[in-house]
């Protein structure tokens, strides 16, 4: 806990069926879906933000020696070091949310209602329902720690869009709405997990989360640069139509055994992807108001960024793309990108914004360099290159 996953939050870490996702979070995050590892570590499972559900690793590579790298020392002793990397993202993705909350209560509190325009609610809404979607996965799975993180980020977001809704920055009429959502959600959510809710109510549920993500998703993405387009609700409308038969075709059985799946998957995926639109929707607020940014917390970015490439060694390590990207994506435009943005308009210092990037791209440079030691390649590209196409 995707996806400030900031002034978006938590958000900050991010999939396929069915998602394997420890938030987390996330506070434009997130990128959270993480495979335990060998050792247990109970804090492995707060992954919040982005992440993404990893598919099951391909380590059916062998060096050059014809040995598995698997077996060698080198390999184990990186294979736990990343898992801890992974673990400890819990932490920067946890205190996420906690500086945006300050700001915002304290530019409320000086009358300053105009700073938190530079908070997007439409981005913080993403990551609320991302993470709502992820909470009744975890309900059904019964994963009690994975849904202790994605509850801290449901509420985390939610109340800042307390706060822009007093700063009448998010329109009363869509608060409400969300107010209900989210009470109604974690009633049924911990209902379900403790065994108080009939099967049918929690499976209404699901169905309406599955609907409602595929709705909001395009109408979020289509909202976002308004009035640049026009206003319209068509692309919601649309998606709604389209959600509602695909899940009435599933109930009724009229779809084959795939197509259930796929169905089932959707929510997931939409998770996914509006964890994903949050650093589009953040970077568009800054280029519209750039002077709103004075509202944005240089130190939640900073958050972003941390805990987003803590994970980036564990995804490449495992060769997926999917949690590499998504996890990428947030520490790069979400995290960093903010943080540029901050500082060419001489919000943030020089000091702070070079120790930014030194700090990324070394980060970056040792996580390639040191996976292509363990697989024993030449060159850090042919670690880019399993990522990619697979090992």
């Amino acid at each position: 806990m995707l996806p400030i996953f900031n002034t978006m939050a938590n958000s900050y870490l991010l999939a396929p069926p069915p998602p394997r996702f420890q938030h987390h979070n996330a506070n434009f995050p997130q990128f959270k879906y993480l495979p335990r590892p060998r050792h247990h570590n109970p804090l492995f499972i707060f992954s919040s933000q982005f992440a993404f559900s990893p598919r099951p690793p391909n380590f059916a590579h062998h060096s050059e020696g014809s040995v598995d790298v698997r077996e060698s020392q080198s390999y184990q002793q990186w294979d736990s070091l990343t898992a801890n990397f992974s673990a400890a993202a819990n932490i920067p993705f946890l205190l996420l949310q906690m500086p945006q909350i300050i700001l915002n209560a304290r530019n409320l509190l000086a009358a300053n209602l105009t700073a938190l325009s530079a908070v997007p609610w439409l981005g913080m809404l993403t990551s609320l329902l991302g993470n709502l979607s992820l909470l009744s996965y975890f309900a059904k799975k019964r994963e009690k720690e994975a849904m202790v993180v994605q509850t801290l980020g449901v509420v985390s977001t939610y109340v800042v869009l307390v706060q822009l809704a007093l700063a009448e920055t998010m329109p009363l009429p869509y608060f409400l709405a969300t107010s209900v959502v989210v009470v109604s959600g974690l009633v049924l959510n911990f209902l379900n997990y403790f065994g108080l809710l009939n099967a049918g109510i929690f499976g209404f549920w699901e169905d309406f989360i599955t609907i409602g993500g595929l709705s909001v998703l395009p109408q979020i993405m289509w909202s976002t640069f308004v009035p640049y387009i026009p206003n319209s609700i068509l692309p919601g409308a649309a998606a709604f139509v389209i959600a509602v038969l695909a899940v009435t075709m599933a109930r009724t059985g009229k779809l084959s055994e795939k197509g259930v799946k796929f169905v089932g998957g959707i929510s997931g995926w939409t998770a996914t992807l509006l964890f994903m639109w949050m650093p589009v929707s953040q970077m568009w607020t800054n280029y519209l108001n750039p002077e709103n940014m004075k509202g944005l917390s240089a130190f939640t970015m900073l958050l972003a960024m941390l805990g987003n490439g803590l994970m980036l060694p564990r995804a490449l390590l495992i060769r997926d793309f999917m949690w590499f990207t998504g996890s990428a994506w947030a520490t790069f435009f979400y995290g960093y990108g903010n943080i540029a943005c901050l500082y060419l308009l001489n919000i943030i210092s020089k000091e702070f914004f070079l120790a930014a990037t030194v700090g990324l791209v070394s980060w970056i440079g040792m996580a390639f360099w040191k996976d292509s030691a363990v697989h024993g390649y030449s060159s850090p590209l042919t670690s880019i290159r399993d990522l990619v196409f697979g090992s």
